[in-house]
């Protein structure tokens, strides 16, 4: 009779902890590990840098290493222990990176092996069932990094295909296994495809790279179904993984919002809340952008949809002077869309992206008809909800305008962050509403 997958994992636990058990000594009021393995490698922190850890958060940054014991590889998984040798995680080593170390694991029973990638990456499919039924969307996000216990591996499902990013020296490493795991839990996928082309492997002395990794080459465009109507996506070369998934809530949001509303759809790349809003009623929707290919499959978004193309209008324009224009020309509208691209890509950018912020909320406000409704985002991380808001709030005091929050919002339920890691929440939204 074969063992079961969860015997396996009861045996090897067992197995790993009687190893540990025969690995440590009592020292200095700590319990200190010392491995069975004399390959092992052991990074020791510094005095009370520990404390991050026993909180649960995935990065260790290189500052907070007092010694390295063992040559590591890149991408190697590491125990590491506090300053009294007490083990706290294991985690993989990146010789790049200011974050030296992004955890797998704070079970000392745990082996990171490929069974342990299988479990992780099962354990993330499931559980998306509980927040929307991938089958009838057709997209959505299957493997969220960090919040998902998978640091550096993002995987989104487009129809029958897969697009992944290993964005870490640790992903890079077990990027085969994983792989081969997907095609196992998903054997109805037809495709996956790489998209690590992003700046964040540069940090980690990784080249970017996109490309087949397994089955056939995805088409030009897939169709997806998003709240019932229907996009094409281009995974080879459009943003992110090819679309931005994470608004999928907030775009039906706006279809709640848009009934009988003229509706200006900023930095619209796609138009997905340009859809969005004309599936709710919109009496006329403009969507800006700079990039001409996005505004050609917003207009194809418009057709596939069966919409009134004499009520939308694509404007191939920079939004900031767009906006500018259209306050010089006294132009009004009753909602106004800022989805902006993220203007801080490090904190040392943060005060020029809150110039950007307000700026072209400062201008939103103004071209609000009373009554109107603003719904702006930042997708900045390194942005945070009260600054953002206070940039909103600075901005509508510059336009003269009184506003109240109707609302906030956040990234879609399938980007779940994990409480003890708040990197993992990046976008947020504000519904304002403008008094006369």
């Amino acid at each position: 009779m074969m063992e079961s997958d969860k015997s396996k994992r009861n045996r090897r636990r067992k197995a790993g902890a009687a190893r540990r058990e025969k690995g440590k000594r009592q020292g200095r009021g700590a319990e200190v590990f010392v491995p069975t393995d004399p390959t092992t490698v052991i990074a020791r922190l510094e005095a009370r840098a520990e404390t991050s850890l026993l909180r649960r958060h995935p990065w260790v940054f290189r500052s907070a290493i007092k010694e390295i014991q063992g040559h590591p590889e890149q991408g190697a998984t590491i125990e590491l222990v506090g300053p009294e040798g007490e083990w706290l995680a294991r985690g993989a080593w990146s010789a790049e990176s200011q974050i030296a170390v992004r955890v797998w694991t704070f079970d000392s029973d745990e082996v990171v092996d490929r069974e342990f990638f299988r479990s992780r990456l099962d354990a993330a499919i499931r559980v998306r069932s509980a927040y929307f039924d991938v089958d009838l969307e057709r997209a959505g996000r299957l493997v969220n990094a960090e919040s998902d216990g998978l640091p550096g591996v993002v995987i989104d499902r487009y129809a029958d295909c897969l697009v992944c990013q290993f964005l870490t020296a640790g992903a890079e490493a077990w990027r085969g296994p994983i792989v081969e795991e997907l095609q196992e839990l998903l054997p109805a996928i037809s495709s996956i495809y790489e998209r690590s082309d992003v700046d964040v492997r540069e940090k980690e002395g990784l080249p970017q790279r996109t490309g087949l990794l397994a089955g056939s080459e995805p088409p030009q465009t897939i169709q997806i179904v998003e709240n019932g109507y229907r996009l094409q996506v281009d995974v080879r070369n459009g943003h992110k993984t090819g679309f931005y998934l994470d608004q999928r809530g907030n775009r039906a949001a706006v279809a709640d919002l848009a009934s009988g509303r003229d509706v200006l759809n900023c930095f619209s790349y796609t138009g997905g809340f340009g859809v969005a809003a004309m599936r709710g009623g919109a009496a006329r929707v403009i969507n800006v952008d700079a990039s001409a290919p996005a505004l050609e499959l917003a207009r194809q978004h418009a057709q596939l949809n069966e919409l009134d193309m004499e009520r939308m209008e694509f404007v191939e324009a920079d939004v900031f002077k767009f906006l500018r224009g259209c306050r010089d020309a006294r132009r009004e509208f009753d909602l106004i869309i800022l989805d902006p691209p993220k203007f801080a890509a490090n904190r040392n950018q943060i005060d020029q992206a809150c110039r950007g912020y307000k700026d072209i909320n400062l201008l939103a406000f103004k071209l609000l008809r009373p009554g109107g409704l603003l719904v702006t985002y930042s997708c900045s991380g390194h942005i945070g909800r009260d600054l953002f808001q206070k940039v909103v709030a600075d901005a509508a005091l510059d336009a003269r305008r009184n506003a109240v929050i109707l609302e906030w919002l956040s990234q879609a339920d399938d980007h779940s962050c994990n409480l003890a890691f708040p990197e993992g929440f990046y976008l947020k939204g504000l519904v304002c509403r403008v008094d006369a």
